[in-house]
Order: structure tokens, then sequence, then C-alpha cells
């Protein structure tokens, strides 16, 4: 169960701030929800509380783990299937797992494509979708502004 204040990490969105408990009527049904707040474009997001496990929200990762994530970020690039569908579910899946460091490489597999060869509208899609939700995390971890966390990135990718 998180709190107010917690700083947590919801898979496909990015990561952000809980800034309140509320309950909601929606559909004749009393729910509870975690209202989040994200550090980009200042959204927010209602998560339903009795969701959080199956949807896969955690608490963000550490400042320490962030040399972690640049680890994964400056490696170099993992195999990737040449077909772009299997490509494009195979990073779908790694961004849906919420797992920050599979982000980090579908970040870094998807700049080094994209230096390589242009990325199809689809990938594209999937590379800035994975760099906010890597950007968002970063932020928070580091407590760092946007800027700082996007360059960051960039400087990384080898």
């Amino acid at each position: 169960m998180f709190k107010i204040g917690d700083r947590i990490a919801y898979p496909v969105h990015g990561a952000g701030v809980i800034e309140a408990i509320e309950e909601r009527n929606i559909l004749g049904e009393n729910r509870r929800y975690y209202v989040m707040r994200m550090p980009l474009n200042d959204m927010k997001v209602m998560i339903p509380m009795e969701n959080v496990d199956e949807i896969g929200v955690r608490p963000i990762i550490s400042f320490e783990d962030l040399s972690h994530v640049f680890a994964v970020l400056s490696a170099d690039v993992t195999k990737m299937p040449q077909n772009w569908n299997r490509r494009y579910r195979a990073n779908m899946d790694r961004i849906k797992s919420g797992d920050i460091f599979e982000v980090a490489e579908v970040v870094r597999n998807l700049v080094l494509r994209d230096r390589e060869k242009s990325l199809s509208t689809g990938e594209r899609k999937i590379l800035n979708n994975a760099r906010q939700i890597l950007i968002s995390e970063i932020i928070l971890a580091g407590n760092l502004p946007e800027t700082e966390a996007t360059s960051m990135i960039e400087n990384v990718i080898k």
C-alpha cells in the first residue's frame, strides 16, 4: 500500500508522485484511486488502488540504481528480431513489464537503430514513449530537471 508523497512507477505511463487518495463513483461502484502527478507535462493519472499489484505499480528506483540504468544505456545493442513486427512486440513487452532496466534497453536499442537506419512510425512512437517513461523515473530518482535527465540519456548512449 502506498501513501501520499510516495514516488511510484506506473508501467507504460511513467513515474510520478502520489498527491492524493480519492474515492470516486464510476459506473455505480465506489472505488479508491491513487492520484499521481507526473513530472512531465504536469499530468495527473488516477490508478485504481485495487489493481496496483496486478498493474505492476512499484516504488521508483533508488538514486544508487541510476548508475545501473546508465550502464544499460551505454552498453552495446542487444540482438533484436529482424522482422519489425516481432521487434515491435518484443519492445512493447519490455515496456509493459514495468522494469526500468528493460525500458532503458528499449531506448538504447531503438536510438542506436535509428542512427543506423531510420525507424518506422510505430517504432518511433515506442521510442518516444519509452524515453518519456525513462526520463520521468530519472527525474524523480535523481531529483533532476527534465532537461538534465534528457541530455544525460542522450550523452550516455554510444
